[in-house]
């Protein structure tokens, strides 16, 4: 939010969102990918955005990971987050767009959908909601209606997660569900 208010419009359209769309690389992750020395790969993971998403899941707004790789890290991820479903191996993302439509009984419109590079784009630009993290490449941030304040894999899907139930007015529930 870079320490402005977001317009009415930016918060109408966090309201309608009933679905999270999340990439995973560059954006749950940081983007670096480890290799150990059988091959075998390692992602960074923020807890933050986990519990942003948790909280999301926990009241009312599902959230749906698509991703062009595919890792052994993503599933216990997203089983660790409570995400409704994986698409790996999918290039182009937008080949999947129709069946998540079909299949959430959602429009283009409630959906957002959070994007770091090129591989995001086509996705981006059909969905109601597109947010780029704020280490993105430049076409990205160019197709967002929001680029976050936070870094990818450092805070980002936290920070989306947070708008979507401030302006859903769930907030108040999430910090009542934790104590506060």
């Amino acid at each position: 939010m870079s320490g402005e208010l977001i317009k009415e419009e930016l918060i109408a359209r966090f309201r309608k969102v009933k679905l999270l769309l999340l990439d995973v690389d560059g954006v749950l992750t940081d983007g670096r990918i480890i290799y150990d020395s059988s091959g075998k790969d390692s992602k960074f993971f923020d807890v933050h955005d986990g519990l942003g998403v948790y909280c999301l899941g926990k009241f009312g707004i599902k959230t749906v990971i698509i991703t062009a790789k595919n890792s052994k890290t993503i599933s216990p991820r997203s089983k660790d987050m409570r995400v409704a479903e994986v698409f790996a191996d999918i290039f182009p993302k937008t080949a999947v767009l129709d069946k998540i439509l079909k299949k959430y009984h959602l429009s283009v419109e409630e959906i957002c959908f959070v994007g770091d590079d090129l591989v995001d784009l086509s996705l981006m630009r059909k969905i109601g909601l597109p947010v780029a993290v704020a280490n993105a490449s430049p076409d990205i941030k160019e197709a967002a209606a929001y680029v976050t304040d936070c870094r990818g894999g450092r805070g980002a899907v936290r920070e989306v997660a947070e708008l979507i139930l401030k302006a859903q007015g769930k907030w108040k529930d999430v910090l009542e569900f934790y104590g506060v």
